[in-house]
């Protein structure tokens, strides 16, 4: 079975055919390299091939990037001298598809080669759009669902086949910089217009056998291989080009923070690599490229958002045995935020909704939030007016439970109360189908107790969607105690669905992410109670990769959830609250009636509009300045190990049961430093004796809260890491 097969025509033009067997999407591996090496030699030596088009077999895709896991295995297999083997396999790619884009031509006259063209079919990514970059044209089907970019940044690593160097080549800077720094994929019209393709054509795989057949010796002649080729915008030596580059570089600075390795090895790649010539700047990425594999950083992000994620949500720990439980009709009860929010994303992802709430009205604004959307979407040309009429269609809104019959999952959503919980649940589960799965859709009420209302308490689930729905890419399942192995299935499979990621935690207090998030905010709030500059916690945690700091997180999510979960847990906990000054800022600020964004006043002072305006003064009235801040490194320990313990302790008390979900439950669920690969993974980057010694640091400087959880303790003493005692393929040995 082969990943690249040849077929010559009468007419001489050799199709090479990407098919990888058994995939429904193209990757490319160290075999597929190799095919595709002695299919290239073979052509060009061959002649009676006039030229060359490289296609795919999949319906609908080209290629969707290189196997991750080839890194990985390069990596163990170089030994000690990892750094040399990866460098080795990136200049072997780089040799590949340089012996591509120069197609036997001679070097001093620049002819005498064989055209070659990219007949992509369909969507590209990754090494799917850097083989095309180094081909002589690229030909895209027209099919608006396509997409063709180069998002390797998201995943911690930057295009390292030479699609950094080619596509700044192309395009200057300027041109390029959103595709290779924010990851952009793009529609094939706006491809052609941006410069990334050639030419858009129905039936590319016949266009491009027509231009090669067609091709003239200046037709296969890259830009920086002719004779006095000037980078667009100015190379760096150049004034304009000069400041092209400061600007690219105050921006990478601004976005990252500094926080991500990749975007600043991407940005020296191209400064460097902009000063010499077009094989000296692929050497030049190839060190790079190779720094940043090195970094744990980029291994703990590959393993956490790409293999980890797509493991979990392929269902990775959904429970054997239990056949499809894909949902076909689903019940939301309570048409709020979140419960509209629920039904737009089941009825996108096809599925049947019934929307209820206490009165027609309720129910119809409920519906009514998915056709506002779906007509912003019309605004921006992604959806049409059919598009449009087919999802509402999907929605019943309506007051009477009796439309709940037919339904195969109920997700209730009504106000946090765990008597209004009840009484809907057994006003429901009277006129549902016996078989039918009830999943609550709460934040914080331990799934045990709201299951006591249930006559069928092994039906009874968790589904917790964080806010807002439509948005957020996570969701977190709760098994009670009772809950049996066909409601997580069943979970499992309506968020596969409706295309979010789950994790499957079992049932506590907080459940995962708001156990490790509430710490965070607590931590920021004792700061400054203490006299810590606001200013400087947030800063601290967005140069840690966090999207937004503790204090503005507050306000965004308002300061009377704040202050309710405070009295709920000071209830449950009687004695062992660990109460602190921290609570009565919270109960101050909900006195003041300063509950955030949603009241334009909060820890920020807003405008009409909602616009932060800067930090409120009466803050530091009330809390004023120290006349010595901490250290940066300080303010930010106490962020990361305010959630890191918990997730160590979430592991220890089994709420956690798989580490993959930890890590990637973190990142989707809150934003936790994506560098880090997730809280677990952090603690192994930084070493898990270095962690104990800074808890009995923190511990005996703040309190009890930063005492080493003896799990860490223990692997601290044993030289262990996480991913290394808790890994699957660990646990299954």
């Amino acid at each position: 079975m082969t990943d690249f097969t040849m077929k010559t025509d009468a007419d001489g033009v050799a199709i090479i055919t990407w098919d990888v067997p058994g995939k429904s999407m193209n990757v490319m591996s160290l075999q597929g390299g190799a095919e595709l090496n002695d299919l290239i030699d073979a052509a060009l030596a061959d002649d009676a091939v006039k030229g060359i088009v490289i296609t795919s077999g999949k319906d609908g895709s080209f290629a969707g990037g290189m196997d991750l896991n080839v890194l990985a295995d390069i990596r163990s297999q170089a030994g000690d001298d990892a750094a040399s083997g990866l460098f080795e396999f990136t200049m072997n790619g780089h040799h590949l598809l340089r012996k591509i884009e120069r197609a036997g031509m001679d070097a001093k006259t620049n002819k005498g080669g064989k055209p070659i063209a990219a007949a992509v079919n369909g969507t590209a990514a990754g090494i799917g759009y850097e083989l095309p970059l180094a081909t002589h044209r690229i030909f895209m089907t027209s099919n608006p669902k396509a997409r063709i970019g180069l998002p390797e940044i998201l995943l911690g690593i930057f295009p390292g086949s030479g699609g950094t160097t080619r596509l700044v080549r192309k395009l200057g800077l300027l041109g390029a910089s959103s595709y290779l720094l924010e990851g952009k994929l793009v529609a094939p019209d706006k491809a052609k217009a941006a410069g990334l393709i050639d030419e858009v054509a129905d039936d590319p795989v016949a266009a491009a056998k027509d231009w090669v057949l067609a091709a003239k010796d200046a037709d296969l002649v890259k830009p920086w291989d002719a004779k006095g080729y000037k980078m667009p915008g100015g190379a760096p030596y150049h004034p304009a080009g000069f400041m092209n580059f400061v600007g690219a570089s105050a921006m990478v600075h601004g976005k990252t923070q500094g926080a991500f390795p990749a975007a600043k090895a991407l940005l020296s790649a191209v400064y460097e690599g902009a000063m010499v010539d077009f094989d000296t700047a692929l050497r030049i990425e190839a060190r790079w490229f190779t720094n940043v594999l090195m970094d744990p950083s980029s291994s703990a992000m590959i393993r956490s958002l790409f293999v980890n994620k797509e493991a979990l949500e392929k269902g990775a720990v959904r429970p054997a045995d239990i056949d499809d439980q894909r949902v076909g009709k689903l019940g939301v009860l309570g048409a709020g935020m979140m419960g509209a929010g629920i039904a737009l994303v089941s009825a996108q992802a096809g599925i049947e909704v019934v929307l209820v709430d206490r009165d027609q009205a309720a129910a119809d604004k409920g519906k009514a939030y998915t056709e506002t959307y779906l007509d912003k979407g019309m605004k921006r040309g992604k959806v049409t007016a059919d598009k449009k009429e087919a999802m509402l269609s999907r929605i019943t809104a309506t007051a009477e439970l009796e439309q709940l019959k037919g339904c195969d999952l109920i997700i209730e959503a009504v106000f946090e109360d765990p008597a209004v919980k009840a009484e809907m649940t057994r006003k429901v589960e009277a006129i549902i189908p016996e078989d039918c799965i009830f999943a609550s859709n709460t934040s914080t009420l331990p799934i045990t107790g709201l299951a006591k209302a249930s006559s069928r308490p092994e039906q009874f689930i968790g589904i917790h969607f964080f806010s807002p729905v439509e948005k957020m890419l996570l969701v977190e399942i709760i098994k009670g105690k009772q809950t049996g192995p066909r409601a997580v299935a069943k979970a499992l499979d309506y968020v596969r669905q409706i295309r979010k990621t789950p994790i499957v935690v079992n049932d506590a207090r907080f459940f995962y992410a708001n156990r490790c998030i509430i710490p965070y905010g607590n931590e920021a709030a004792r700061m400054v109670t203490e006299g810590v500059s606001a200013a400087l916690i947030d800063n601290a945690a967005r140069q840690l990769g966090f999207p937004v700091g503790p204090i503005q997180l507050g306000d965004e999510t308002s300061i009377d959830l704040a202050a309710k979960i405070t009295r709920a847990t000071k209830a449950a906990m009687g004695n062992e609250y660990p109460a602190s000054e921290a609570d009565n800022l919270v109960f101050w600020m909900e006195d003041l009636g300063r509950l955030g964004r949603k009241a334009k006043a909060g820890y920020f002072d807003y405008d009409e509009n909602g616009k932060r305006l800067g930090l409120w003064k009466g803050l530091l009235d009330k809390y004023p300045l120290a006349e010595e801040q901490p250290a940066l490194q300080e303010v930010q320990d106490r962020l990361m190990f305010s959630q890191a313990l918990e997730a160590v302790r979430a592991l220890e008390e089994g709420v956690i049961e798989d580490i993959r979900e930890a890590d990637v439950g973190a990142i989707l669920g809150w934003g936790f430093a994506p560098w880090s690969g997730g809280p677990l993974s952090w603690l192994d980057i930084i070493g898990a004796a270095y962690a104990a010694e800074r808890c009995d640091q923190l511990a005996g400087k703040f309190g009890d809260r930063f005492a080493c959880p003896p799990l860490l303790r223990e692997m601290a003493e044993k030289g262990q890491s996480f991913y290394r005692r808790f890994a699957p393929e660990a646990k299954a040995a």
